[in-house]
């Protein structure tokens, strides 16, 4: 996601199931550029105030309106796991306003029940690889 997310120039900042279609051949496409930004640089910053889809956003990008590929990628292991799920909300039970307090204490999602332990690895991947790349 990260590589053809930067062959396009932009930060996608809502990666998530309810963006992405399905049509023939199950080719999938992502939709709904609506908080996307060009790339400039390496990062970019949103203004104070803005808004994210929490449960699909970094960390970092919760705690200092920092945006980077890497905060896509963490967003792409988010929708793997809403992929595992068959669309439940990533982070069930847990109230919006916990979820960045948890994140900073280690917490992660389990691995849902019927999947496959490869793709559960390729979540954390992403969560790995996006917190690495962000320190």
């Amino acid at each position: 996601v990260g590589v053809l997310i930067s062959l396009y120039f932009c930060f996608y900042r809502d990666l998530a199931a309810r963006n992405c279609l399905v049509g023939e051949n199950h080719v999938v496409k992502v939709a709904d550029f609506g908080l996307s930004r060009l790339m400039t640089g390496d990062t970019y910053t949103a203004h104070a105030g803005a808004k994210f889809p929490i449960k699909w956003t970094a960390p970092e990008s919760l705690a200092y309106n920092t945006f980077s590929i890497k905060s896509d990628v963490w967003a792409f292991g988010v929708l793997l796991w809403e992929i595992a799920t068959y669309g439940m909300s990533p982070y069930p039970g847990i109230d919006l306003s916990q979820v960045y307090d948890l994140l900073e204490k280690g917490y992660r999602m389990e691995q849902p029940e019927g999947c496959p332990p490869k793709v559960y690895e390729l979540m954390r991947a992403c969560e790995y690889n996006a917190l690495i790349f962000i320190l």
